[in-house]
């Protein structure tokens, strides 16, 4: 998966910085001279001259958010012959942080949050666990709100709201290997509130400032969302039991489960598959299995439903390999073979050496691939190993509120350092904020979810891996924007605006809700049907969102916002 997300994002920065360059080659998008620091008299003071001149030039072009970092330690000429190769890789090595503090940390301390507080699992689904998998672009809106004062967090949400509804469907199209029918229901049901929320969000930028009550508009449609959530079972069946039951998700897979079990239906798509799975092997299987079949509910949030289904799937073919080795089939992963008898299991047994397999920098992992990602993220197990108590252990079981707050703090300094770079990169390359954001950032803050997608696709879990998609941003849009905006016009500075810089946003906001109307459409054309045909459709369409996107930051069509003012 690193050797992917490494590929992905490098890919994506370097068509936007082509067409950058293109652009700029061509006339568009050139960006103005300006000295910061001009000359003084024999007092100290700056000449009148000189300042009426920066003055000028500051009406001429926005002022880039490179200057509201520390300074970096190679100057602009530096990095333009090669020492931005650095800057390139600590981001990436940054995404790869965010992807361990988030999933071996600071995931499993708001279960035990979860549990600790008696939520529901739908509730908590919707609420703590949505933060969970959300927090990379939760803090990179905060960063951007409250230290660049810019576009960057915004671009991120909208680029990577984009990436997890086209580049990631298309994707599971292509590669699934099979065709994989969709229940209508989940993606009518997040399409709809996510079309609402996309329009909410343009009716509010479109004057290019946000106010408190718009930003609370915002949070309070989440409350919403949570509340839909909450009945969303009752909901489901309700209008499932309208539909005929032919197309469950499960019908594309339908020539193995008849293998498996060939009495037994299902019409709640999302965990048919693994169900059969689990159904088929034997019936002792582990207290971590366990907890992940419940997990992948639509109780839950959609990015733990997605990433916890396909940590199940990689666990079932391990023991399927080991089985068909002549292995015990509850050999996963620690190669011991305690299993869960009568409903208990050995405490000192629980879970031990598998969290150590994922989080300790002191057991080293089998396989080539798996040995080079552990050498490559030692430092960041490492330093969290020592500084993050494992709540999923049960030694430290307890500490889930240190944890919590411990893992925040990580989160907190990886994503200022992510930005940090990503900023220093697109002022090098002379890309601006926003359009940094919606590739580079959105891509490395999404890859992960889309190798999840792709791993329960092929297991046929269709609707997990497409309403999962679109219903994950909901969260992003809601909170990811609305709480940093309602931080700063309500508690930070009451009253106070958030100044949006690029008008550009609200075309590419726009463009992203053309984006979902097309992809529902194409998904009804179709007819409901995930392939390989969709997966190119949807692959173009996210092409042509890139394109335009960056042509309008550029001022090809009309004038949107300044161009950025470039030092000498």
């Amino acid at each position: 998966m690193l050797l992917a997300q490494v590929c992905v994002v490098c890919g994506v920065l370097l068509a936007a910085w082509c067409m950058s360059a293109l652009l700029t080659k061509t006339g568009h998008g050139i960006v103005l001279q300006e000295h910061f620091a001009g000359p003084t008299d024999h007092l100290g003071r700056r000449l009148m001259a000189i300042a009426m001149d920066n003055e000028t030039a500051e009406k001429n072009c926005s002022k880039p958010a490179i200057h509201e970092f520390p300074e970096d330690i190679f100057t602009n000429r530096e990095r333009t012959r090669g020492a931005v190769l650095l800057h390139i890789f600590a981001a990436v090595y940054m995404f790869l942080a965010l992807a361990i503090v988030c999933d071996d940390y600071f995931v499993m301390s708001l279960e035990k949050i979860c549990e600790k507080l008696h939520l529901s699992e739908d509730v908590a689904g919707a609420t703590f666990m949505a933060a969970g998998s959300s927090a990379p672009e939760l803090f990179a809106s905060i960063i951007g709100v409250f230290i660049t004062h810019g576009d960057v967090g915004v671009g991120t949400i909208v680029g990577s709201a984009v990436f997890n509804i086209l580049c990631i469907i298309g994707v599971c199209g292509i590669f699934a290997g099979q065709v994989v029918f969709l229940t209508k229901f989940s993606v009518f049901r997040d399409s709809l509130y996510y079309t609402l929320s996309v329009v909410a969000l343009i009716v509010f930028i479109y004057d290019g400032q946000i106010i408190w009550w718009e930003s609370l508009v915002l949070m309070l449609m989440y409350v919403g969302y949570i509340i839909i959530m909450k009945f969303n079972t009752s909901m489901q069946n309700y209008f499932s039991g309208k539909e005929d039951k032919g197309v469950a998700n499960g019908n594309a897979v339908l020539s193995e489960l008849e293998d498996v079990k060939p009495s037994k239906m299902y019409t709640r798509g999302s965990v048919v598959m693994v169900d059969e799975m689990m159904n088929s092997s034997p019936p002792n299987y582990r207290f971590p299995e366990a907890g992940l079949r419940v997990m992948i509910t639509n109780r839950f949030g959609p990015k733990t439903r997605l990433r916890m289904a396909s940590r199940l799937i990689i666990i079932e073919q391990q023991r399927l390999m080991q089985a068909s080795n002549g292995v015990d089939g509850t050999l996963v992963a620690d190669g011991k073979g305690e299993t869960m008898e009568n409903g208990s299991v050995p405490e000192d047994k629980l879970t031990e050496e598998e969290d150590n397999e994922l989080s300790s920098p002191f057991t080293i992992p089998g396989g080539a691939m798996n040995r080079v990602k552990f050498i490559i993220s030692w430092p960041i197990l490492l330093l969290l190993y020592f500084t993050v108590p494992n709540c999923g252990k049960p030694r430290w079981e307890n500490f889930f509120m240190l944890s919590f707050f411990l893992s925040t703090l990580w989160i907190a300094v990886f994503s200022y350092f992510m930005v940090w770079m990503v900023t220093v990169i697109g002022y090098t390359l002379g890309i601006p904020d926003v359009i940094m954001g919606i590739t580079f950032l959105a891509a490395g803050t999404s890859v992960p979810d889309c190798i999840a997608s792709l791993i329960v696709a092929r297991q046929g879990l269709g609707d997990m891996a497409v309403s999962n998609t679109i219903g994950s941003n909901v969260f992003d849009i809601l909170i990811g924007l609305g709480v940093p905006w309602g931080l700063q016009t309500m508690a930070v500075n009451y009253g106070s605006v958030v100044k949006i810089n690029s008008r550009g946003l609200v075309y590419s906001v726009v463009l992203l809700l053309g984006s979902v109307a097309l992809t529902v459409l194409g998904i009804h054309v179709n007819r409901w049907k995930l392939d390989l045909k969709l997966g190119v459709y949807v692959l173009l369409l996210y092409t042509i969102f890139l394109c335009f996107s960056i042509l309008i930051e550029y001022n090809i069509f009309t004038f949107v916002n300044l161009p950025m003012c470039q030092e000498v």
